[in-house]
């Protein structure tokens, strides 16, 4: 079975229970919370990996960094992919959790390319112009600044790619004239 087949039924599986409590937006939270220790906490992944390490000493050190912080279902998730030795598992986990839970909200990932940092009402015009076009509610934006667009606004959601900038126009523009 794939990582990914994996990450899916583990991540559809918390889903499920997050959806019936009605604890989605939390259980995302602390679930990005979670992956963000992982990668920020130096050599915590290599503890997690270790063979040296016995499964019970692995649950201790996440039930020590996260018992009381995070909802016990995300707690007995970790610990459950401890047990069945999937700690690399968590990220993806993360991952498949989030798209399910943007699906189920009607949130959807956006890449913003631009000239500057957008600005929070920049955003909003940027979600509520686009999202009904992706057939979402909102969208969920990753602000990114490239100078070489020269003006204008590069977007991408999912595999769609809306080319408002300056040198996708000019690009276009001389096509057409050598075309």
């Amino acid at each position: 079975m794939s990582n990914s087949l994996v990450a899916k039924r583990y991540a559809s599986a918390l889903f499920q229970i997050a959806k019936e409590q009605q604890i989605i937006d939390s259980v995302e939270e602390e679930l990005r919370v979670v992956k963000e220790v992982l990668e920020t906490t130096t050599g915590l992944k290599d503890v997690l990996h270790s063979s040296k390490l016995t499964i019970e000493q692995k649950k201790m050190i996440l039930k020590n960094a996260f018992s009381n912080k995070i909802n016990p279902n995300v707690l007995n998730l970790l610990l459950l992919l401890i047990d069945r030795h999937r700690e690399g598992e968590i990220n993806d986990v993360v991952d498949q959790f989030t798209v399910l839970a943007n699906d189920e909200m009607g949130v959807a990932k956006a890449k913003v390319y631009t000239i500057r940092p957008l600005s929070d009402k920049e955003r909003d015009a940027i979600s509520a112009a686009f999202a009904a076009k992706a057939g979402k509610k909102s969208l969920q934006i990753e602000n990114i600044v490239d100078t070489d667009l020269l003006g204008g606004v590069l977007l991408r959601i999912g595999n769609r790619i809306y080319d408002g900038s300056l040198i996708g126009k000019l690009n276009r523009l001389e096509s057409k004239l050598l075309g």
